[in-house]
C-alpha cells in the first residue's frame, strides 16, 4: 500500500499519501517450541541402551535434558570437566564464557554406565571429549541432530523437533516447577535475562490453559457471560 501511494502521489497527482502515518505493523511473539514430560520421557528410553552406541544415545539424551546444554556444547565437552560426585559440568559457553551447571542423578547413573560400559570400547585414539562416535572421534552437532530426530520418530512424537527442543524442555520444565529465572539465565549461559524470559512466556500459556480447562467459572468468563 505504501509503494502505491508513492506511487499515486508522485505520478497520479494525488494530494496526499494516507499511509504517511502508519505504524510498522509487530511480527507475532515466537514462542519456543518444547516438549511434555511424557514426550521427554518416551524419547530418553528410546534408544537400545543393552548396545554401546544406544548406551551412549541414552546417556546423551539423559544429560542434555538434565543440564539444558546446548548441542554444540554437548558433543564439545571434555571428559575432565564432568564431576560425577557433585553432579556438575564446566561448559564453555558463547564467546568462551565457563559456567558452572548441575546436572541430576538419573544423568549421573546412565553417565557411569556409559562411562564403565560403552567408552572404553569407543576410546580407541584418547580424544578428550567425554561422547564419542563408532570411529573413536567426536561426534558432531549434525550427526547428533539426526539421531536425535531418529529416536523422535521411534518415541512417537509427530512433529519435527527444532535443535533447541530438548534444551527448551528443560527449562520450560523447571519454570513449570518454579525455579528461580536468574538461576536458570546461568545455567543455560544467557548473557541477557531478556533472552531467558521468553520461557516464563511459555509458562503462562501453560498456566492459561489449564485454567481455561479446570476453573469452574473459567468457561463462561472466556464467553464474556457472567452467572450469578
Amino acid at each position: 500500500m505504501r509503494g502505491f501511494y508513492r506511487f499515486a502521489t508522485a505520478q497520479l497527482g494525488f494530494a496526499r499519501d494516507p499511509t504517511d502515518d502508519l505504524s510498522n505493523p509487530r511480527s507475532g511473539f515466537a514462542l519456543p517450541r518444547t516438549l511434555s514430560e511424557k514426550e521427554i520421557d518416551a524419547l530418553l528410553a528410546a534408544p537400545d541402551a543393552g548396545r554401546v552406541l544406544g548406551l551412549r544415545d541414552r546417556a546423551m539424551l539423559e544429560l542434555l535434558y538434565a543440564s539444558g546444554l546446548r548441542v554444540s556444547e554437548l558433543v564439545q565437552l571434555p571428559r575432565d570437566r564432568v564431576d560425577l560426585d557433585t553432579g556438575i559440568l564446566r561448559v564453555a559457553g558463547k564467546g568462551g564464557r565457563e559456567r558452572l551447571v548441575p546436572f541430576g542423578e538419573s544423568a549421573a547413573g546412565w553417565l557411569r554406565r556409559y562411562l564403565a560400559e560403552a567408552r572404553p570400547a569407543l576410546d580407541r585414539k584418547g580424544k578428550p571429549e567425554l561422547f564419542l562416535s563408532a570411529r573413536g572421534v567426536a561426534m558432531t552437532r549434525q550427526r547428533f541432530w539426526q539421531l536425535i530426530e531418529g529416536y523422535g520418530r521411534k518415541a512417537g512424537i509427530r512433529r519435527r523437533l527444532a535443535p533447541h527442543s530438548i534444551r527448551h524442555a528443560f527449562a520450560t520444565h523447571l519454570l513449570d516447577r518454579g525455579a528461580d529465572l536468574r538461576a536458570l539465565q546461568m545455567m543455560l549461559g544467557h548473557a541477557d535475562i531478556s533472552t531467558t524470559q521468553i520461557y516464563t512466556r511459555v509458562s503462562a500459556r501453560r498456566l492459561r490453559a489449564v485454567y481455561d480447562q479446570f476453573h469452574p467459572r473459567a468457561r463462561s468468563r472466556s464467553r464474556g457471560k457472567l452467572k450469578a
